[in-house]
């Protein structure tokens, strides 16, 4: 069964949600900036997202968001706050990081924000574990190349006194 878009028109009059987004391994999340958002709707496609809502003033909040790599359209969660609405979908190259959210490079609207309270610079991690490793087996095998022969203890006192 397709996920057949549900066509969300942008209405005449709108403006972009302030967007904040993080790459993670296998997933993109996506935090929509709405106060006490109401009538939600989201479409999620393999390429692209489309939000349509209403913020607490009843202004109309409409972003049309084209990825900048392929999603999985049904492995994506949507929750609904007061204040957000987040949502995180199934990158379809895990491990691959996303240097933006969106395709075009040349895009930035001033709506769109990196999210640096949740952002991790996950692809290097492994990298510096794999050092922070070999330092540490570097550590053991110098150690064991000093070790030579065990310290005399003939120069301690006798405390059986």
């Amino acid at each position: 069964m397709a996920m057949l878009p549900k066509n969300l028109p942008r209405p005449e009059e709108c403006q972009g949600a302030q967007t904040l987004w993080y790459d993670k391994k296998k997933y993109v999340a996506i935090n929509f900036m709405v106060q006490n958002p109401k009538d939600v709707e989201v479409d999620i496609q393999d390429t692209y997202i489309v939000l349509s809502c209403k913020d607490v003033d009843d202004n109309n909040m409409y972003n049309h968001i084209y990825f900048y790599d392929k999603v999985m359209k049904f492995d994506s969660q949507v929750k609904i706050y007061d204040r957000s609405i987040h949502i995180l979908i199934r990158k379809v190259k895990e491990n691959v990081p996303w240097p933006r959210l969106q395709k075009d490079a040349n895009l930035k609207p001033n709506w769109m924000a990196v999210d640096f309270e949740n952002w991790r610079d996950w692809a290097n991690e492994e990298d510096e574990g794999m050092a922070e490793y070999e330092q540490y087996v570097e550590m053991i095998q110098d150690i064991g190349s000093k070790k030579g022969k065990p310290p005399a203890m003939d120069d301690l006192d006798d405390l059986s006194d």
